[in-house]
């Protein structure tokens, strides 16, 4: 399984997102720190859940980096995070 289809199925799993996207940027970063050929490190993920709009914008990115840990563990570099919040009262 792919690096983002792992990311797809833990964020499904942790959120129960009504939307998600996750974008691969790698190739974006062609030259920069990080980089590796071939390899998926930089994500753009757009992401709208319930579970995630009671949280401050702080603790919405804190939550989604720990339930990618193991992904930045092993070659991650960044993640671009976009919350919708659909569920805001």
């Amino acid at each position: 399984m792919v690096i983002r289809d792992k990311m797809l199925e833990k964020l499904t799993q942790a959120f129960a997102p009504d939307f998600i996207e996750l974008v691969d940027e790698s190739e974006k970063h062609k030259g920069h720190a990080n980089y590796i050929e071939g390899k998926s490190t930089h994500f753009h993920l757009t992401i709208s859940s319930p579970l995630l709009s009671p949280l401050s914008r702080v603790a919405r990115h804190r939550a989604i980096m720990d339930a990618l840990g193991e992904e930045f563990a092993n070659g991650l570099h960044a993640l671009r995070i976009e919350v919708i919040d659909k569920h805001a009262c």
